[in-house]
């Protein structure tokens, strides 16, 4: 049992990483929280005396009257809501497939997990250029072997490029959760299953599902909180442009585009709003499955 001086020397320990965390996460808040109240011009020449008057919530109010403000909400939900949903279904599978015994099961494995080692930027630019480009992409050729005109995949089917992109970045991370959770299944209940004469169908159903609930709920936990600043991928692919401007890309827009500190901080704190309402959504409806 710890006595109150172990107790204290391990709280005395922790201190500086605790302090350190939260001077990580509060300065840049309370800064966040500061410009968007003030009028914060910086790079159109304001001095930091003449750049910094207080100007209440006008930042706040000129973002959200800002006609690219509920489209960018919208691009952003649709975005992650695909992506978990890509990620969660074919995660699901490759994870019941990668259990299963194969020659070259390891090497296999590793293949599957690699994608999501690579660099945001640089998956988007591959899929922008090999894959997606409309005159020497791999897609563009498949079409044409078929008769078919290719696709403009970035501006006729703009979002769902982004999520196909995002979807295969995150699908490696998803299927490796899940295949974690799969392999600490009980064999005996699947055994027990089919000498029942449970058909595939119902083992999964009734015994494999229920068990990878938590496992779930942790990949939609954990994914979400990242997706909902994605930014990278529609930098490099279409630019905000076609209907692919997030709440993310759009304060990048106010900050560096508009050079308008204040009001891209005040876009920030929309952000961290639209966070925890998804947050609190996600708990109350698949987080229940940490408590079963």
């Amino acid at each position: 049992m710890a006595t109150q001086h172990s107790r204290s020397a391990a709280r005395l320990m922790m201190a500086p990483a605790v302090i350190l965390l939260l001077g990580w996460m509060l300065v840049p808040l309370t800064l966040t929280l500061f410009f968007s109240f003030k009028k914060y011009l910086p790079l159109r020449g304001d001095s930091m005396a003449n750049g910094l008057d207080w100007v209440g919530f006008t930042n706040y109010t000129r973002f959200i009257s800002s006609s690219s403000f509920w489209p960018s909400i919208y691009a952003t939900l649709i975005i992650v809501g695909g992506v978990l949903v890509i990620t969660i279904v074919l995660g699901v599978l490759l994870a019941l497939l990668l259990d299963q015994p194969m020659w070259g099961q390891g090497i296999v494995r590793i293949l599957v997990i690699a994608p999501f080692f690579v660099m945001p930027t640089v998956s988007a630019l591959v899929w922008k250029n090999m894959f997606m480009d409309p005159v020497n992409g791999l897609l563009a050729h498949i079409w044409r072997f078929f008769g078919a005109e290719p696709i403009l995949w970035l501006s006729q089917a703009s979002l769902p490029s982004i999520i196909l992109i995002v979807s295969w970045q995150w699908l490696p991370f998803a299927t490796l959760i899940l295949l974690t959770a799969i392999q600490s299944l009980d064999s005996e209940q699947l055994e027990a299953a089919e000498m029942d004469g449970a058909p595939p169908l119902a083992r999964f159903g009734f015994i494999i599902l229920p068990h990878l609930a938590r496992a779930i709920t942790i990949v939609v936990l954990i994914q979400t909180i990242f997706l909902l600043s994605i930014f990278a991928e529609i930098f490099v692919t279409t630019a905000g442009a076609f209907g692919t401007k997030t709440l993310t890309y759009l304060i990048f827009q106010r900050v560096l585009e508009s050079q308008n500190i204040g009001l891209g901080s005040a876009g920030g704190v929309y952000a961290i709003i639209l966070a925890n309402i998804v947050a609190v959504f996600l708990m109350r409806i698949v987080g229940k499955n940490l408590d079963a």
